[in-house]
C-alpha cells in the first residue's frame, strides 16, 4: 500500500495549498456527519455493544447504498448514492479518505473552479457507487463512504498535474519518504485497486470497484473538460544562488 500524503508542483517543491472552500467544506460536512452518527461512539444515546451495532447498521441501511433495494426501483434509494458519499464506516476510514480528499483536491478544485468541482465530486462519487451496485445488484450489503468521489479526484490530477510530485511511504522500504510524479504513483495506485477488484469477495469490505469506476471518471472528465488547455507540468527547480556563475 502507498501512503500519500504531501504533494509538490515541480523539483522546486512549491507546494499548491491555496483557497479552497469546497475540499474544507466537504471535509467539515463528513466529519460533522461520522461525529453524530452511531459509527463515531461519541453519542450515548446510541448505546453501547449489540445496541450499538445495531444502530450502525440502521444507519449504513438508511443513508448506504443497498444494491438489492437500489434496483428495485425504490424512489428515496436512488438518491442514496450521494448520500453515501458524506458517510462513513470507522474513524480510520474517515481519516484515510479525508486525507487523500485533502492533499489531492485542493490542487484539482483550484485548477476546476470550486461550482465545478463540486458536481465533479458529487457526480463522479455518484456514479462510481452506482457503477459497483449495478455489479452486485443482487447484494444487501450497505455500501458508504468517499471513496468512489476520491478516486476521480485522483485521475483528474493525474490528466490535469502530471508532473506534481507525490511524496509516498512505501511499507517495503522501511516507510522512507519518497518523491515520485504522479504519472508515477497514480497509476501504480489504481493497478493495486485493480488487482484486489479481482481478488475481492462478496460481502462487507472496501469496495475497489467504485474506486476504479471513480479513477476512471476522472480522468475522462478532466481528459474531455480539459484536454485543449494546457496542463500543469513540473518545471526544473532553480540551481541555488552561485551555481549559475560560470
Amino acid at each position: 500500500m502507498i501512503r500519500n500524503w504531501r504533494v509538490t508542483l515541480g523539483g522546486a517543491g512549491r507546494t499548491l495549498w491555496g483557497p479552497a472552500p469546497v475540499t474544507y467544506g466537504l471535509i467539515a460536512v463528513c466529519t460533522l456527519v461520522f461525529v453524530i452518527g452511531p459509527a463515531s461512539g461519541l453519542d450515548p444515546a446510541y448505546g453501547s455493544g449489540d445496541a450499538a451495532l445495531a444502530a450502525q447498521r440502521a444507519w449504513f441501511h438508511r443513508w448506504g447504498v443497498v444494491p438489492a433495494e437500489l434496483f428495485e426501483g425504490s424512489p428515496g434509494a436512488v438518491l442514496t448514492p450521494a448520500t453515501a458519499l458524506f458517510v462513513h464506516g470507522s474513524w480510520v476510514h474517515l481519516l484515510g479518505n479525508m486525507l487523500f480528499l485533502y492533499v489531492f483536491g485542493v490542487m484539482t478544485e483550484e485548477r476546476m473552479g470550486r461550482v465545478q468541482f463540486l458536481l465533479f465530486y458529487v457526480g463522479c462519487g455518484y456514479l462510481a457507487l452506482l457503477g459497483y451496485a449495478a455489479a452486485n445488484a443482487d447484494s444487501g450489503q450497505s455500501l458508504v463512504g468517499a471513496s468512489g468521489a476520491i478516486s476521480a479526484v485522483l485521475g483528474a490530477l493525474l490528466f490535469l498535474f502530471p508532473g506534481a510530485r507525490v511524496t509516498s511511504l512505501l511499507p517495503f522500504l522501511f516507510f522512507l519518504p519518497l518523491r515520485f510524479p504522479a504519472w508515477v504513483v497514480l497509476p501504480f495506485w489504481a493497478a493495486l485497486q485493480w488487482l484486489a477488484a479481482g481478488r475481492a469477495s462478496d460481502g462487507p469490505g472496501v469496495a475497489y470497484l467504485a474506486h476504479l469506476v471513480g479513477f476512471g471518471l476522472g480522468l475522462v472528465f478532466a481528459w474531455v473538460r480539459f484536454g485543449r488547455t494546457t496542463r500543469v507540468r513540473a518545471a526544473p527547480a532553480p540551481a541555488p544562488e552561485g551555481e549559475n556563475q560560470p
